[in-house]
């Protein structure tokens, strides 16, 4: 069985990533904020709420066949 990386294993491969890919992997491994200071701290991404429907024809989609 492989032996599992340390912190020390992963720096030189994290200190590569670009500064958008250190985002990136920084909100996968952080859990959601519970609080809306630290919320505040990290405002939302352009896709996080960017949608082009309005959000109410997104349940009305599909079920005009029920009738």
């Amino acid at each position: 069985m492989a032996e599992p990386l340390t912190a020390d294993d992963l720096l030189p491969l994290v200190s590569r990533l670009s500064a958008q890919e250190r985002l990136r992997l920084f909100r996968l491994i952080t859990p959601p904020a519970a609080d809306g200071a630290t919320y505040e701290a990290t405002p939302p991404h352009r896709e996080e709420f960017g949608a082009e429907d309005e959000p109410l024809a997104w349940d009305a989609e599909g079920w005009e066949e029920f009738r």
